[in-house]
């Protein structure tokens, strides 16, 4: 079976890219992005790198509703020797398929994933920072496009990913962070959706986040946890 042909067209309007010692985390997008779509009878088709630019839905569109959406993450980084290397891309694109799995949208062909990221940092491989502690961070995500409000799966989707060159996750580097863990906000049960990247997998995080900020909690590091958690028996 021949593998589909990567389209290509490049932006007219490159932006100015941040020198590495300004780099946050995720603040600033490259200059392209890729994209593909998928209609049921159809299947997935249409891969292509294209200039960045923002996406229009319909205000019935699915992902807005029932959060039919998945996304993944991984790196780039560029070697002392100017190699730009992939960190386990292959593994990134099964793990994005089996979170396609979960939410009933339809999985891609695990080559045609690992070939988006590859094509992605190509077309903006000048973004891929040098400085130690940098990389060119790459964002996969899947939504659901069908104009409908319809509760079951999607008929149509898009799949995009876009790039961002990331500094340390963390300000202050890897140091040991202050953390809460509590039984009243819960990310994953037995038998639910704790596994895939989808999209409402975010805001319980968010609300412990809020917790911390409103209390006292002293950092930790190694396995012990600080006394002013509320419980132990959820990791946030």
């Amino acid at each position: 079976m021949n593998e589909p042909t990567i389209g290509f067209t490049q932006t007219r309007t490159p932006q100015r890219r941040p020198e590495d010692s300004t780099l946050s985390f995720g603040k600033v997008l490259t200059d392209h992005m890729f994209m593909m779509n998928y209609e049921e009878g159809r299947g997935w088709h249409d891969p292509r790198v294209v200039p960045y630019a923002p996406l229009t839905l319909d205000p019935a569109t699915s992902v807005l509703h029932y959060g039919q959406a998945v996304f993944d993450g991984l790196k780039a980084f560029r070697g002392g020797d100017g190699t730009i290397r992939l960190f386990r891309a292959q593994r990134h694109a099964e793990r994005l398929n089996r979170s396609c799995a979960a939410l009933c949208i339809p999985t891609m062909d695990a080559n045609l994933i690992r070939r988006s990221f590859e094509a992605i940092v190509s077309a903006d491989h000048a973004w891929v920072p040098s400085s130690p502690g940098t990389s060119l961070y790459i964002r996969p995500t899947v939504i659901a496009t069908e104009v409908q409000l319809g509760v079951h799966p999607a008929h149509s989707y898009t799949y995009f990913v876009i790039c961002s060159p990331v500094g340390s996750y963390y300000k202050e580097g890897v140091k040991p962070v202050r953390i809460l863990a509590t039984d009243k906000y819960v990310r994953a049960v037995q038998g639910g959706l704790g596994r895939p990247r989808r999209r409402p997998i975010t805001p319980p995080r968010w609300r412990r986040s809020r917790m911390r900020s409103a209390r006292a909690i002293p950092r930790c590091s190694g396995s012990t946890a600080s006394s002013g958690a509320s419980s132990t028996r959820s990791a946030p």
